[in-house]
């Protein structure tokens, strides 16, 4: 039977769910996980290109200590933090089996392990060297502030834990910006291309406060992620590859830093 005028054809059989109830769910989903996130980055990319002296010669961290001198309450501070990240997800998991599908619907599951890691590494290795010369060229160029990845306490769980929150990461954010985010707005008669710039934008937004670089550069990694989606129906590759491009970064970072000439610190 036809849908009836501003009904969703997808939405769960019986249940009537209208155009603006996703729009709503939407715009909630947002505003409790990356839409806020994005807002946050915008006030704090203002006070950075607000403050004296240049970008560059500031720095954004990503992941400290949040309780110096205390590695026990440290890393409880540390594992709440990444499990409370995750809380987005399982509401959009709910939704989603709401609908009758559950993750399964994202290409979010089980079902193709091997070519969800061939294909993500192989994504992972392609974009993550583009990805740090662009990040060294913004730099020098004066767009971007220093990133600083880890500045956690030399402990025994320390990489363990950039490990988990590179993982906390990847799922976010692949979870909603590409499945979520674009089965919804497919759902709500959003044109192909428009989605497409949505999704990357919101990518980008909430990675503006490492600056410009950051911003266009997560804005075309976004939109190449939303193309590949589309091409393989899933977002399990998409989880892998960014999973490794930010474990790469968080340990390569805490490897690497002060050892090596070409990458800056703060």
């Amino acid at each position: 039977m036809q849908a009836e005028a501003g009904q969703v054809a997808d939405s769960h059989p019986g249940h009537g769910v209208t155009r603006r109830i996703f729009r709503t769910e939407v715009l909630i989903v947002l505003a409790i996980s990356l839409g806020a996130s994005g807002v946050s980055s915008l006030i704090r990319f203002i006070g950075a290109l607000t403050k004296p002296g240049g970008l560059k010669d500031q720095a954004a961290n990503l992941n400290g200590s949040q309780a110096p001198g205390r590695p026990w309450l440290d890393l409880a501070w540390q594992l709440f933090g990444i499990t409370s990240s995750l809380v987005p997800v399982a509401l959009v998991a709910y939704l989603l089996t709401r609908e009758g599908t559950g993750l399964r619907a994202i290409g979010f599951d089980r079902t193709k392990p091997w070519p969800d890691l061939g294909r993500g590494t192989l994504v992972a290795a392609g974009i993550g060297s583009a990805g740090l010369a662009f990040y060294l060229v913004a730099i020098e160029a004066g767009f971007n502030l220093t990133v600083v990845p880890e500045s956690l306490p030399e402990v025994w769980w320390k990489f363990p834990v950039l490990i988990l929150s590179a993982v906390q990461n990847s799922v976010l954010e692949e979870v909603i910006v590409v499945g979520y985010l674009l089965r919804r707005l497919g759902q709500l008669g959003w044109t192909p291309m428009a989605a497409l710039v949505a999704s990357s934008v919101l990518r980008g937004s909430y990675h503006l406060y490492q600056g410009i670089g950051g911003f266009i550069g997560n804005m075309v990694m976004g939109a190449v992620f939303v193309l590949l989606y589309r091409r393989w129906g899933r977002i399990g590759p998409l989880v892998v590859a960014h999973a490794l491009l930010d474990i790469g970064a968080f340990v390569g970072y805490a490897l690497l830093a002060g050892n090596v000439g070409w990458l800056p610190t703060a």
